[in-house]
């Protein structure tokens, strides 16, 4: 007895060679559209959906698979006696296999701003009949994704399509169904209510799991927008934790927020410990080692450019649990060879990139919080207000940039001391803002670093003056942070006291 498979796809690839797989394993193909057109051209014997339906495509192909003849072919249970009675008295016969996959919309709002053309890319009878199979699934094979046209053909060919394989199918469905509605509810709160509609659909795709999460005791999984780590992130040894990748993310952001610079970010359990942008990304990594050695061992190096053999040398000369590059040269490879507790990473790129995520969110007890992304604006450091008597050198500005910088995208409350364009010091995830300033003076103290002539930066306003007069102490030449504080006034006086340079941004970068 043949059996019967629908096919109708907006991505053909490998549709082709699929459908004739099918006929070959004794299935009797129905078609739509353009899938039906091109099945034809390519020599495979398709019914078209109308000679099923006994009705044509309607309404420029809105209606063409709503129908009981698709739907009773999809729905009924085949072990159900009154379901197979009534498909009999009506002609109904059964689709033992669905093969869809759904309108372009992201493709469609990626191209264009035209309403009207994005709505005719919502799709609607395909989502029915995914879902529709999906639930039958004991009876109906649902196929959503053309990686696995082959895997299926195969199982097929020798049997080994059991219930469990066809269970996985109709999960991989209706995420698929899932995924696809929550872009357009995204999308549509996005263009009229400002993207912070009544409900928030945060839709990621599986990369691997993790050996577990932050404890052993917990599971953790790798989740991705838009393949960014498939497309961005290959593992050359090792295997990344889940604290590793959450280690990753914080130093590339770091190391990736100044361009094509040759810049080095050490971070340790999530914090940056040593950063710096020399001449070369040896001399950086050297300089970004100074600030703090210690917590540095054991931690996460981020190089913004090609890892060759004598930075690796260099790095190898301590441990360090992970290295991430935008390349990793092969002779850099080999120096880590014996070590077999390191973990190297490339994202394949001249320089380290970010996803560059629209908004953020986290997780907080019974739900979350919502937001646009922060960054620092091009302009936000150059166009920084001067309300002290003294103005900044052109290399103080540089390393107020990088100070800057660094602080936004570290723990508050944070201040970051730079000097020569290397990291001197930093205090962050204090509790006091002064706090903050007196370990990080301690700990530079307690290395032997040098912070006379240092640039200090803070995310937030200084809501006194003792901040400034800590940093007196010490020989600081320049500030920069948002303002805002009542008592700006005394901060501005206490720098003109001192003689330093201060920047007001007006902007404030909290990090929690």
């Amino acid at each position: 007895m043949s059996r019967r498979a629908l096919i109708s796809v907006s991505d053909k690839s490998g549709v082709v060679e699929f459908a004739k797989e099918l006929v070959a394993l004794g299935f009797d193909i129905v078609s739509t559209g353009g899938t039906y057109s091109k099945l034809k051209d390519a020599g495979v014997n398709a019914i078209e959906i109308s000679e099923v339906t006994k009705f044509p495509e309607m309404f420029d192909g809105r209606v063409k698979t709503l129908n009981p003849m698709i739907h009773g072919g999809i729905l009924h249970r085949r072990d159900n006696d009154g379901d197979v009675s009534i498909a009999k008295e009506h002609g109904i016969v059964g689709i033992d296999l669905v093969c869809v996959n759904l309108y372009p919309f992201k493709e469609t709002i990626e191209r264009t701003d035209d309403f009207a053309e994005i709505i005719e890319n919502i799709d609607i009878g395909g989502p029915a009949m995914v879902r529709s199979s999906a639930k039958n699934f004991q009876d109906v094979i649902i196929v959503t994704n053309p990686a696995k046209y082959s895997e299926i053909s195969s199982k097929l060919r020798f049997g080994e399509l059991d219930l469990d394989c066809r269970r996985e199918l109709m999960i991989e469905a209706f995420e698929h169904t899932a995924s696809y509605d929550s872009m357009i509810a995204n999308y549509m709160n996005k263009r009229f209510n400002g993207g912070f509609g009544d409900k928030q659909f945060i839709v990621g795709s599986k990369v691997n799991d993790t050996r577990y999460g932050e404890n052993p005791h917990q599971k953790g999984s790798l989740y991705q927008f838009d393949n960014f780590f498939t497309d961005n992130f290959k593992t050359l040894k090792g295997e990344a934790s889940f604290n590793n990748l959450t280690d990753i993310n914080g130093a590339v952001k770091i190391a990736s927020a100044f361009g094509d610079r040759p810049a080095v970010c050490i971070v340790k359990h999530g914090n940056p410990c040593g950063f710096a942008i020399k001449d070369t990304l040896l001399d950086s990594y050297k300089e970004a080692l100074k600030a703090d050695p210690i917590s540095a061992y054991g931690g996460v190096v981020a190089v913004n450019g090609t890892l060759d053999k004598d930075l690796a040398m260099e790095i190898n000369n301590i441990f360090v649990e992970v290295i991430v590059a935008g390349r990793i040269t092969e002779e850099a490879i080999a120096v880590f060879e014996k070590k077999k507790r390191i973990k190297l990473f490339e994202q394949d790129n001249d320089y380290l990139k970010i996803a560059d995520d629209s908004h953020d969110f986290k997780h907080i007890e019974g739900g979350f919080v919502y937001q646009n992304s922060d960054a620092v604006g091009e302009d936000e450091v150059s166009g920084a207000k001067l309300v002290s008597d003294r103005g900044a050198s052109e290399s103080e500005m540089r390393d107020l940039e990088i100070a800057y910088k660094v602080a936004s995208l570290t723990k508050s409350n944070c201040v970051v001391y730079v000097k020569d364009s290397a990291m001197v010091a930093i205090g962050m995830g204090m509790t006091s803002r002064v706090d903050a300033a007196k370990c990080a003076i301690r700990k530079a103290d307690e290395l032997g670093l040098e912070l006379k002539g240092s640039a200090l930066a803070s995310e937030a306003f200084f809501p006194f003056r003792d901040s400034i007069d800590e940093a007196s102490k010490v020989g600081v030449s320049a500030i920069i942070q948002p303002g805002g504080s009542i008592r700006d006034d005394e901060v501005v006086e206490a720098s003109n006291e001192h003689g330093m340079a201060l920047y007001l941004t007006g902007i404030r970068h909290f990090l929690h």
